[in-house]
């Protein structure tokens, strides 16, 4: 058996699908220790896993929740640059201290998410193989595909390959300061300089394990060959348990809606969708993802039920309406249970996935500058009574479950480990057939 070491942003969002899969390793006799900030800990004893802190002395228990109180306010390109200002603080911190804390855990083989910065380069030094696993959209540099945070339509034409360069000069210029800090590591450890952007990543040259159905993805060339695309990893096992008045439910619909864990102190979004749903045949849950408490929004319209915190997972069981922040966790989950999406686009990848549920016709989005009560309403009312969308999000859940989620991705994870060999994906994106009608 192999002693895994995973690594992954102290979020939520990415820590929850990290330890689902954390967590069936450890079932199939691996043993598996969680890599990360202090906040992480709990995420990883919630999954029964094992963990060692990295830079505590310089992120104590507490100090990533603060950092991402302030990202919470933001959006737009201001949340992409403070993203990146804050990746910048903690790859140098990573690189720095990381590589003695695996070494003295004997870890033998890495998972590093694909948000992870020097990830390839922290493997190449201890010279230990690693797989990548994206949590969020695969974000892998290529000019065909818009990047995840617009909401630029996929287009082949050339213009529109142009128009993406541009948008990757954006992010390459954001994280200038980061390669350079990769870079300085590399000529320290005398590895060779990094060839392309896609490099200064955590992108495997083993396998790359996507929680999207390869349906909910844009036609990729350069990445297809060890793409995989599983459907979601999640796995309610190995969350920490969530209290909810599941008794305040009533008979109608369910309309479940949430900002995430990270985006959401935006307050005036909350009281758009509570005033967006009055008079709807529907009960309106807001979860506010332990960025607000409930006391903060006491006055909403319609009465809805709201709470810090939701099990996310139960509740999509019962929806007829997801409205999200286009988090891909949220969105993901959702299509997993044939829940069609109304998503408000803020940050980082959002509008890329908020870009894709269009795409698919599973919903609709609404960007946040154009967001407002009556335009929130048509659009909820359209998704909620037009049968394509629920049809369409009704054949991602197939796609989903044929995927085969977490245990699939593991399996491609222990056999590209145990080989030590690339794992091809013999189905590539760019042969395979749509399900969607794409002309609109």
């Amino acid at each position: 058996m192999t002693h895994f070491g995973t690594i992954c942003p102290a979020a939520t969002g990415h820590l929850n699908t990290m330890t689902a899969l954390g967590h069936e390793l450890l079932r199939r006799g691996h043993r598996v220790t969680v890599l990360g900030m202090p906040d992480a800990e709990p995420n990883a004893k919630a999954a029964g896993l094992e963990f060692r802190s990295i830079s505590a002395s310089e992120y104590p228990v507490g100090s990533m929740a603060k950092l991402h109180e302030r990202l919470g306010e933001l959006n737009g390109l201001a949340a992409l640059r403070y993203t990146t200002n804050l990746s910048l603080k903690t790859t140098a911190l990573f690189l720095q201290d990381a590589p003695q804390v695996i070494k003295e855990a004997g870890i033998e083989a890495l998972i590093f998410d694909e948000c992870i910065f020097g990830g390839s380069t922290l493997a190449d030094f201890l010279n230990i193989p690693f797989v990548t696993v994206c949590s969020a959209l695969v974000n892998g540099f290529e000019d065909s595909i818009p990047p995840f945070f617009t909401t630029w339509k996929y287009n082949p034409a050339w213009w529109a390959r142009l128009r993406n360069r541009a948008g990757y000069a954006v992010i390459a210029a954001f994280s200038k300061s980061i390669r350079d800090i990769i870079s300085q590591y590399r000529r320290q450890w005398n590895l060779p300089p990094c060839s392309s952007i896609n490099d200064y990543y955590s992108l495997s040259k083993l396998a790359i394990v996507s929680q999207q159905p390869a349906e909910f993805e844009y036609p990729r060339r350069e990445l297809a060959d060890l793409l995989h695309f599983t459907g979601p990893h999640s796995d309610s096992a190995a969350r920490n348990p969530v209290d909810f008045p599941f008794d305040k439910l009533n008979d109608q619909p369910l309309i479940y809606a949430s900002m995430g864990t990270l985006q959401n102190r935006l307050q005036h979004i909350f009281y758009h969708i509570a005033e967006a749903c009055v008079g709807l045949d529907a009960q309106l849950i807001i979860s506010l993802g332990g960025g607000l408490e409930p006391e903060a929004l006491p006055y909403l319209p319609g009465n809805p039920l709201v709470v810090k915190y939701a099990p996310q997972l139960e509740l999509l069981q019962k929806a007829s309406l997801s409205i999200s922040h286009a988090g891909v966790n949220t969105v993901l989950e959702s299509l997993s249970n044939g829940v069609p999406s109304v998503a408000i686009p803020i940050a980082n990848d959002h509008p890329g996935v908020a870009a894709r549920i269009a795409w698919t016709g599973v919903g609709e989005f609404i960007p946040l500058s154009r967001l407002s009560t009556t335009r929130l309403r048509e659009v909820i009312q359209k998704v909620l009574t037009q049968e394509s969308y629920k049809q369409n999000a009704l054949s991602l859940q197939t796609a989903i479950r044929q995927g085969g989620g977490v245990p699939r991705a593991v399996d491609i994870i222990e056999q590209a480990i145990s080989t030590n060999k690339p794992m091809i994906n013999e189905i590539t994106l760019v042969h395979k057939t749509k399900i969607f009608d794409k002309n609109k």
